[in-house]
């Protein structure tokens, strides 16, 4: 990023997250729980059966059951099912005491299609931990805004990939345990020195599709979280602008840009800080920037509805 961020004294910190929120991190899920495996977005395509498997026998190998939703893998085009059968899935998971925490393997253009089919009073009386990425942006805050519950930006399925030693052991410590690794990450601050809110965001292009529903967070106060896999310059100006022109960076009390896979790998310019800087066009909006949270196989996690308070 040299060259970039245009501040002098620029430092890594390594924030480690409020836990003053009624201890919702500490031991989330314990040993012999059952979780539920869903797929809210595109079905997977069927040669991730292998990958699955050896999801569930991971989750199995660190105490975790896992009961997998019928409705994951592809049926007809990316379908895996229509939005009302997809919704019936996660209801029934969300209805079922014995579910402990629900984690999304998909991702893609679908899952808001569910959002009218889900029942958020039955989902507000059985309050369980809710994990999903990208697409499923529009869920996870959907969630929070129609509850007030708390979810999780992050991919399950990094516990198979790449990075899956690492990523197991600070899933496990995290999340069954009183540690908070998958909680801290290191960032620049761009401007500003100090922010606090409560998150909202994910998807920079997937969180929009929220726009003008009844779905969408009030960003009165609030921290933007936004970051993107695909996507070139004229893309990113596009989505900044909408969220400007809709009013959103007059409420919120500073933004956490995530990484931006394409941009940055790519090294289009402008890049993404330069894009927003000049998108904002106001020096007094704080703004910090992580290479740790996004689409990456090593992705850490962030907390929509969490209140977050960071200081240079």
């Amino acid at each position: 990023m040299d060259g970039v961020i245009y501040i002098r004294d620029v430092q890594f910190y390594v924030y480690m997250f409020s836990l003053y929120l009624e201890g919702i991190i500490v031991e989330l899920l314990k040993y012999g729980d059952k979780v539920a495996i869903v797929a809210c977005s595109n079905g997977l395509d069927e040669s991730n059966i292998i990958k699955m498997n050896e999801l569930e026998k991971t989750l199995y190998d660190i105490g975790l059951k896992s009961e997998f939703s019928d409705k994951i893998y592809k049926k007809v085009s990316v379908f895996n099912g229509t939005d009302e059968e997809r919704a019936e899935v996660l209801m029934k998971f969300f209805e079922d005491s014995s579910i402990k925490a629900i984690f999304d393997v998909s991702g893609g253009d679908l899952a808001n299609g569910i959002l009218d089919y889900l029942d958020f009073e039955i989902i507000r009386n059985n309050n369980k931990p809710f994990f999903g990425y990208s697409d499923l942006s529009v869920i996870i805050n959907s969630l929070y805004s129609k509850t007030g519950m708390k979810t999780y930006l992050y991919q399950i399925r990094n516990i198979i990939e790449a990075n899956k030693t690492k990523q197991l052991k600070e899933f496990k410590n995290t999340f069954m345990g009183s540690g908070s690794e998958l909680l801290t990450f290191n960032y620049e601050w761009v401007q500003g020195n100090y922010m606090e809110g409560i998150v909202v965001g994910g998807n920079v292009r997937c969180f929009l599709k929220l726009a003008g529903t009844d779905y969408m967070p009030d960003f009165e106060d609030k921290i933007l979280f936004l970051e993107s896999l695909g996507g070139d310059v004229p893309k990113m100006v596009t989505y900044l602008n909408q969220y400007k022109q809709m009013g959103v960076l007059k409420k919120i009390k500073g933004i956490i840009l995530g990484s931006y896979t394409e941009m940055e790998r790519e090294n289009y310019s402008p890049n993404i800080i330069e894009i927003i800087k000049k998108v904002i066009n106001d020096t007094n909006m704080p703004i910090i920037k992580t290479e740790e949270i996004g689409h990456g196989k090593d992705s850490k996690c962030i907390i929509i509805g969490e209140r977050i308070k960071l200081s240079h």
